[in-house]
């Protein structure tokens, strides 16, 4: 059941005394590098379901045990397959890792991902970065990004929940995948043309995957892309849509970001910037809204970018 009360506090903990079991705690940073989870989601999740409970060094710093942050990777990718996280944080961990088997094993995977998977598990770096370069030839940066890369990262996400991989191996691929992406964005800026889109993501939101895709896509039509990087203060994000004549804000929202801070962002943003400048959003978390939010257009699948740009064109044939 969730606990809606936001001033459920779990029991302080203090942190153990033997050196070795202190060794395995990790930071309240090392744990949102792990599993993709902001600290304020951490700490949200603290208050809600009284799920993690952190420990406490000597500093009273947050600490977390290897069995919390394993459950908290599980979770996370559970969100990725559309899982509420209060659905699913109360969950035993032998059920939750039964719920994980369950939702991934409903995915087959073509002979192509079977083969990055593989040179995944074998840690061959160049060979795993040609066949990736392969691919972006054949196929074509647009096909490219929702044909591969998409599923490839939901399959390697999936790998780890059977822990067919170990962290350091999910974090490899997504290090390759991106340094793929910037390239191939960098070779195909060419005469861009309007509109000129800012990317972004607001505070907390460190997932820089699913905007490098946004922009593959985007520069593949033509338009120009004005990357800001992740975790943009509102304010700042809209000081950069005057500086740059910008006539759309796209941003991104993955699995973990809470849907009512992204609404209650977005609306603000939306009184912040001018009228006729835009608003895309996108992501795993904006798919969880009911609601539509006035003057944002909220992207359900990356397939909607191309038909975005024609409309705006269509909309502003003079720019």
């Amino acid at each position: 059941m969730e606990i809606s009360s936001e001033n459920t506090h779990p029991p302080r903990a203090e942190s153990p005394r033997a050196g070795g079991e202190r060794a395995l705690l990790l930071s309240i940073g090392a744990v949102e590098r792990d599993t993709g989870l902001s600290k304020d989601v951490l700490r949200m999740w603290e208050r809600r379901y009284a799920f993690p409970q952190p420990l406490r060094d000597d500093h009273g710093e947050r600490i977390y045990p290897p069995d919390q942050v394993a459950k908290l990777r599980t979770v996370k990718r559970l969100m990725d397959r559309g899982f509420r996280p209060g659905k699913i944080i109360g969950m035993a961990p032998a059920d939750l890792d039964a719920l994980a088997a369950s939702a991934t094993n409903r995915a087959g995977h073509d002979d192509e991902i079977e083969a990055i998977l593989e040179l995944i598990r074998a840690h061959q770096l160049p060979e795993l970065r040609q066949r990736l370069g392969q691919m972006l030839m054949r196929q074509g940066l647009q096909r490219f990004v929702t044909d591969t890369v998409g599923p490839l990262t939901v399959a390697v996400g999936d790998a780890w929940v059977r822990g067919e991989f170990a962290v350091f191996e999910e974090h490899l691929y997504t290090e390759q995948i991106q340094g793929v992406l910037r390239n191939a964005i960098a070779s195909a800026q060419g005469h861009s043309k309007a509109p000129r889109i800012l990317l972004t993501t607001f505070p907390s939101e460190q997932h820089r995957l699913g905007m490098l895709m946004v922009e593959s896509l985007l520069v593949v039509d033509g338009a120009t892309c004005i990357p800001l990087g992740t975790e943009t203060p509102g304010a700042e994000i809209a000081r950069a849509v005057g500086a740059h004549r910008v006539n759309v804000v796209a941003l991104s929202f993955s699995a973990a970001f809470p849907d009512r801070q992204a609404a209650a962002g977005l609306r603000e943003l939306r009184a912040s910037i001018p009228r006729d400048v835009e608003i895309w959003a996108g992501g795993s978390c904006i798919r969880r809204l009911r609601r539509s939010i006035d003057g944002v257009v909220l992207v359900r699948s990356l397939d909607q970018l191309p038909q975005l740009v024609t409309e705006w064109r269509a909309a502003h044939p003079r720019a």
